[in-house]
């Protein structure tokens, strides 16, 4: 038991030690992609708008007048001490979009994911239980249409059935106008707020506007996701290991879900992590669609405007946010399976 936990121990330490080389390597191509953009940023962004001396004022402020090696030097400071700069067109601080905005988009991408599991899961496993029948085909034509369908198209139908026609769900924004205006932004996560708030009555609100982008999102996930579990689940009824659990009289209920499921369960936790990083980073049609006022949206604004130091920002939090999620993936993984750690 010990040799298994100091074996555990040792990939944990190891796996954050090479974190660190992955995080300066991540920043330094944010920084670089940043700087060999064409053209001046603050030029680009103000341009038309300020004199030539503001022009001069605004560069100096942003340290774009510094040798490069200065600027990246500041870079790396920023990100440590979690000030990533103030944007250039709306002079807000960049944290401050990203807490407000990001947590938008983290709500939506955590009932995405749920979505996705709910629906991917048992499905992957009932195809992968009763492979080549009427079931497993069924579902495997779902997780090919459902993936292949344009996200902002599943939206657009979504939003016309279950909005206009039936009339049973908002089809846009994350809550109604008088909710927003009653809520204390805590975590900017509205739900939350409105439970630290105590205030209800506004859930059932919020978790209408909630449904329609979540859903469209994650039912497109759950295609990935039902393939996997269903090849994993699949390879995992041929091992030596659910023969014997057959052999002991086990229902084949428990076999599936008890030793195939769990057995291919590193494969399933590996991209289904990484989905939701993706999603994360990702979720810009969605947003858009169901005018979410997500992350990913404000960077499509900043990206018009040219605003270098917020995207720039954006980007790092991005980048950072999927090697978390990368590690975390790891560790989950290592304490599923002991081989992993070897």
């Amino acid at each position: 038991m010990s040799s298994s936990k100091g074996s555990l121990r040792r990939y944990i330490i190891t796996r954050l030690f090479l974190v660190i080389p992955m995080i300066f390597i991540l920043l330094t191509l944010v920084f670089v992609l940043m700087r060999v953009a064409p053209g001046n940023p603050i030029l680009a962004a103000l341009g038309g708008h300020l004199t030539r001396a503001q022009l001069l004022q605004r560069e100096r402020a942003a340290g774009y007048d510094k040798a490069l090696i200065v600027q990246y030097g500041e870079y790396l400071k920023q990100v440590l001490t979690g000030h990533l700069g103030t944007t250039i067109t709306d002079h807000r601080p960049v944290t401050q979009v990203i807490a407000q905005n990001g947590a938008a988009t983290l709500e939506l991408t955590m009932a995405a994911m749920f979505v996705a599991l709910i629906v991917g899961i048992p499905l992957g496993m009932l195809a992968g239980r009763r492979r080549d029948s009427w079931l497993d085909t069924g579902a495997r034509i779902y997780g090919i249409v459902i993936y292949a369908a344009p996200v902002f198209f599943l939206g657009l139908l979504a939003q016309l059935l279950f909005g206009h026609i039936l009339n049973w769900l908002p089809t846009s924004s994350e809550s109604s106008v008088l909710v927003q205006a009653t809520l204390t932004p805590h975590t900017n996560i509205l739900i939350i707020d409105a439970m630290i708030d105590g205030q209800w009555g506004d859930i059932p609100d919020l978790l209408a506007h909630l449904v329609l982008p979540a859903a469209t999102l994650g039912l497109v996930i759950s295609g990935v996701v039902l393939r996997l579990v269903r090849v994993n689940v699949i390879q995992a009824m041929k091992g030596d290991y659910v023969e014997a659990a057959r052999a002991r009289g086990l229902k084949e209920r428990s076999v599936v879900v008890r030793h195939a499921f769990r057995n291919a369960l590193v494969p399933i936790v590996t991209v289904t992590g990484l989905q939701a990083a993706l999603l994360l980073s990702g979720a810009v049609l969605t947003e858009e669609t169901f005018n979410w006022p997500g992350i990913g949206s404000e960077l499509i604004y900043y990206l018009e405007a040219r605003d270098y130091i917020a995207v720039q920002g954006i980007i790092t939090v991005f980048a950072l946010a999927v090697v978390a999620i990368s590690l975390l993936i790891d560790l989950i993984n290592a304490w599923i399976d002991p081989r992993v750690r070897y």
